[in-house]
């Protein structure tokens, strides 16, 4: 399963989970040629790249993925994580995500962590 973190998401979580798990596949969206793109167009490079989004973005990113669903563009998956969830219960969520699930599981949904 690869994710892409937003540039805005909180770099604590990411490192958590890349301590509880080696082998997380993540790149951070600043650290890419890409840095600074609009929402839409950010969604279609992740679809082009098959990374699930990382975002504390529920402001914009996420209308526009829905219209990209609603389109039938092709999405790979976003999880929506509030800057208001504590770090341990992020890094936990995605931990039970990466090791339990498969990435089709998530193609074309906006998922909110945590679970609710």
């Amino acid at each position: 399963m690869q994710f892409a973190a937003d540039e805005n998401f909180d770099n604590r979580i990411l490192r958590g989970v890349q301590r509880l798990n080696p082998d997380f596949d993540y790149i951070r969206i600043q650290d890419t040629e890409i840095a600074g793109i609009d929402d839409p167009s950010l969604l279609d490079w992740l679809a082009k790249e098959d990374r699930i989004l990382l975002t504390h973005d529920v402001e914009t990113m996420v209308g526009f993925a829905y219209e990209r669903i609603a389109n039938g563009l092709p999405m790979p998956g976003v999880f929506e994580i509030r800057d208001t969830v504590p770090i341990l219960v992020a890094i936990q969520e995605l931990i039970l995500i990466i090791s339990a699930s498969d990435p089709d599981e998530w193609k074309d949904k906006v998922t909110y962590l945590p679970f609710r």
